[in-house]
C-alpha cells in the first residue's frame, strides 16, 4: 500500500502542475471558461490526493478513495481541457463519467472515515 501511496502523491504533483498550467493558459490564451474549470478541479482535487495519501492510515478505502478522485479529476479535467484547446473529446462522456467517479471519491473517503472511526472506538 505504500507504494500506491507515493504513486498517489506523484499523480497529484502532475495534476497540480497541470491544473496551474491551464489556468495560467485560461488567463492568457483562451479567455477563461472551461479551461479555468479543468484546473481549478485538478487544484482542488490534487491537494485533496495529497492530503489522502499522506493520511491513508494504510486504509485500503482511503487509497481506493484518492484513486477514485485522481481518475475522476484526469478523466473530468482532461476532457474539459481537450475540449476548449482542440475542440475535440477524449472520449463520449468522458466528463460525466469523470464526475460520477468523483462523487464516488468523495464518497469512499466519507466510508473510508467512518470505517476509521469505528475501528477507533473498538479498540
Amino acid at each position: 500500500m505504500k507504494v500506491w501511496s507515493i504513486t498517489l502523491t506523484i499523480l497529484a504533483g502532475l495534476m497540480g502542475a497541470t491544473g496551474v498550467a491551464a489556468g495560467a493558459a485560461a488567463a492568457h490564451v483562451t479567455g477563461g471558461g472551461a479551461l479555468d474549470t479543468a484546473g481549478t478541479y485538478l487544484l482542488v482535487h490534487a491537494a485533496a490526493i495529497v492530503a489522502i495519501s499522506v493520511n491513508s492510515c494504510n486504509s485500503k478505502v482511503f487509497l481506493l478513495a484518492g484513486s477514485l478522485l485522481a481518475l475522476g479529476a484526469i478523466l473530468f479535467g482532461g476532457d474539459i481541457a481537450l475540449r476548449a484547446l482542440a475542440g475535440i473529446r477524449l472520449f463520449p462522456m468522458a466528463a460525466p463519467a469523470g464526475g460520477m467517479i468523483l462523487i464516488a471519491g468523495w464518497l469512499a473517503l466519507a466510508a473510508g472515515g467512518l470505517v476509521h472511526l469505528a475501528k477507533r472506538s473498538e479498540g
